[in-house]
């Protein structure tokens, strides 16, 4: 018996070793053997013919972006923190790479929270753990994305169709909420992505202070000339307004303000004060670059992000901060320019004064009627875009809603409104709440950042529609998600001290 043992035993070393033998043979084979240089030289004459004889460069795109997908499709599965980073930076690009092409760029990321999705299921069927559906900001969650899917039957809706398009970045891109909270666990990866995030946001900040100051490369300024729309939305009072590396300038700016946000929140936590003058410099050059997007919706949010960040962490040296930061605010509102950049900067703190303003004030007003008497709205996607696309000459296609509220409300109802806002309490609610309970330093400086980006893109989706275009709707779901993984994480220090 004993033998028999030590045999199988024996075995079992044996096929390891020629497993991991044939592993060490096909990872380590050197790229001059020849039936690699064979495989080389072969892909190479493919397609050299197939952008030759072919698609051009089109083509050449396609194949490039093929043997870039392969292991980004495998490691999306099979190692989901290498899938998020990539998810991302994708989502970063994606909208502007957009602009310039004809493939609908926007299934990539639909691809791949597929397989996010996917993996995550598959990490359940292996090891357990729903306690991701078991606190607040889940549950409601889930009921947000519940009603956008039943809202396929409204019988108002005058199209399908446009929920098709529309479900997919309003209620879908949620489901990433619940593959961060499942897979953000750590400090360390939480550190990560914050790099990553801030990284991205000055690679955009900069981007923006190119176009500011050398005006737009020759295939952007082709595009707006191309496009009769985007110049009536892009050309205001003689100036371009500017969208860097996002879809719009409402996106760019935005972003740039989540992204201060974020540098002036962990600036707040326990680093060497080299490493706070760096994030103080990134956050000033988001803000400055921001300026240049002419979004005036975006301009109030600092003010109110700052606002609420003296409320959360009240002392002796917030407050001398925001009394600086107020004067210096105060400043720019009033001082006398001829800049049309601040010039527009200072209009967005009168708005009874601005013709645009009042217009939607208008607008707003006229369709009050319209929501009261239609609870679960005109059905999703009846407005904007896919409005104008899928039902052209229907009411609400021709209803421009100029808010994130203002559109909830029409297309899903007075009634898909209130679970909205209901949702957005209780991320407010519980974000508040960890903040206050959360002892670890670091994490208290992460939970205050995912508290005033909510808070801002909150108060940011009446002016706009905020939380609809990526990258936006991607870090929208990471700060949720963060809001209990913080106070998760902190706990698990605080009972090891």
């Amino acid at each position: 018996m004993e033998d028999r043992v030590i045999l199988g035993n024996y075995h079992s070393e044996r096929k390891s070793i020629r497993s991991q033998s044939f592993k060490k043979k096909l990872l380590g084979a050197k790229i001059n053997h020849p039936l690699m240089l064979a495989f080389i030289l072969l892909f190479s004459l493919a397609a050299t013919a197939a952008i030759t004889f072919m698609g051009g460069m089109k083509i050449g795109v396609l194949l490039l972006l093929g043997i870039i997908a392969m292991p980004a499709l495998f490691a999306t599965i099979a190692y989901p923190k290498i899938g998020i980073i990539i998810a991302l930076v994708v989502s970063y690009f994606l909208m502007y790479a957009e602009k310039f092409t004809d493939f609908p760029v926007g299934t990539i990321m639909d691809g791949m929270l597929a397989l996010l999705v996917f993996g995550f299921f598959l990490k359940q069927k292996h090891n357990q753990d729903w306690k991701v559906f078991k606190n607040p900001i889940s549950i409601m969650v889930l009921v947000w994305i519940g009603y956008n899917f039943i809202e396929v039957g409204n019988p108002v809706a005058e199209s399908r169709m446009a929920w098709v398009y529309t479900i997919r970045t309003v209620a879908v891109v949620l489901l990433m909420h619940f593959i961060f909270l499942y897979h953000v666990r750590t400090v360390d990866f939480i550190k990560l992505i914050f790099k990553i995030w801030i990284l991205l946001a000055l690679i955009a900040a900069l981007y923006g202070l190119n176009q500011q100051l050398f005006g737009f490369f020759p295939f952007e300024q082709k595009w707006l000339d191309d496009n009769p729309s985007a110049i009536s939305l892009y050309f205001i009072g003689g100036v371009w307004r500017k969208f860097s590396i996002f879809s719009d300038p409402v996106t760019f700016s935005y972003n740039m303000v989540i992204a201060a946000v974020l540098c002036i929140s962990l600036m707040t936590g326990p680093m060497k004060v080299w490493k706070k003058i760096v994030l103080g410099v990134i956050a000033g050059l988001c803000l400055y670059s921001m300026l240049f997007s002419g979004t005036r919706g975006a301009y109030v949010l600092v003010p109110v992000a700052l606002g609420m960040f003296l409320i959360l962490k009240f002392n002796r040296g917030v407050l001398i901060f925001a009394l600086v930061a107020g004067a210096a605010m105060a400043a720019l509102v009033f001082m006398p320019t001829n800049n049309l950049a601040i010039r527009r900067f200072q209009s967005a703190f009168s708005p009874e004064y601005d013709a645009s303003y009042n217009v939607r004030a208008t607008n707003q007003k006229m369709i009050q009627p319209f929501i009261l008497t239609h609870p679960i709205g005109g059905g999703l996607g009846a407005t904007g875009t896919w409005g104008q696309r899928f039902s052209p000459n229907s009411f609400l296609a021709n209803f421009p809603p100029d808010s994130g509220y203002v559109r909830v409300a029409v297309e899903i109802g007075w009634v898909g409104l209130l679970v909205f806002c209901t949702l957005i309490f209780v991320v407010l609610k519980t974000g508040i709440t960890n903040y206050y309970n959360i002892r670890d330093p670091q994490l208290k400086s992460y939970s205050l950042a995912t508290v005033l980006i909510v808070f801002a893109l909150h108060i940011g989706n009446f002016p706009q529609e905020a939380l609809v275009q990526y990258p936006t709707n991607i870090l929208f779901s990471l700060v949720l998600a963060l809001i209990n993984t913080t106070r998760v994480l902190d706990k698990n220090r605080m009972q090891t001290i």
